[in-house]
């Protein structure tokens, strides 16, 4: 479905732009579209490197996708079995969604010894695949950043810098072309901006814009 200029003001904070004092309607729509992207950029590039690690592991450690709750990555390495639950960077999330990891690493680690016929040992991994944390050992799972996490899913320690140059191939021909599509986009929300939220002088109207991103109906 092609992005729509209102379902983008649903859900961004009226008010913070305001506070931001932006008088234009192409200067409003850059702000709320960037921050959007941006949202979205991270959710989609963590996706990738989630993807990428679980590719890499695969080939080194015979790793596979896991199939369990909350869990990415599943692989053994010296008789030791490891589950991961892989993330984009070191503060991904609050108290409550670290608990529902923990939970979640309780709920596998269970059903995996369960269907073991020797005594089980598996460790819980949150694999973070930028980023530093100074104290990997959280008790009841590990947490690796960085290189640590590289080097752990691949044995190469060097993999965290060695698969930047990579990633760069063809990215100025993405980055024009993107931009291209980025000014349509502009040109297009801010016309459509006008019409709906500017009063006849061409100033924005502010109670407009939080009403229709606030109000009843």
């Amino acid at each position: 479905m092609a992005l729509q200029l209102k379902e983008i003001l649903r859900r961004k904070n009226p008010y913070l732009f305001r506070v931001k004092y932006i008088t234009t309607a192409a200067d409003f729509v850059k702000n709320i579209l960037d921050a959007y992207l941006s949202s979205q950029e991270e959710s989609i590039f963590g996706g990738f490197l989630e993807n990428m690690a679980i590719h890499i592991c695969n080939h080194v450690h015979g790793g596979e996708k896991s199939s369990a709750e909350g869990i990415d990555l599943e692989l053994t390495k010296d008789g030791t079995k490891y589950i991961v639950s892989i993330k984009s960077g070191p503060n991904w999330g609050n108290s409550s969604q670290i608990k529902k990891m923990r939970d979640n690493f309780i709920k596998a680690k269970r059903i995996l010894g369960s269907n073991r016929t020797s005594s089980p040992n598996i460790i819980a991994v949150n694999g973070c695949c930028y980023g530093k944390d100074s104290s990997p050992d959280k008790g009841d799972y590990l947490k690796l950043c960085g290189q640590k996490f590289w080097t752990f899913i691949s044995g190469i320690e060097t993999l965290y810098t060695d698969i930047i140059e990579p990633l760069g191939y063809k990215a100025k021909d993405r980055n024009e072309q993107f931009g291209e599509e980025y000014s349509k986009v502009i040109n297009k929300f801010s016309f459509e901006f006008m019409k709906m939220f500017c009063d006849a002088s061409g100033a924005i109207d502010w109670e407009k814009v939080v009403h229709y991103n606030s109000g009843v109906n």
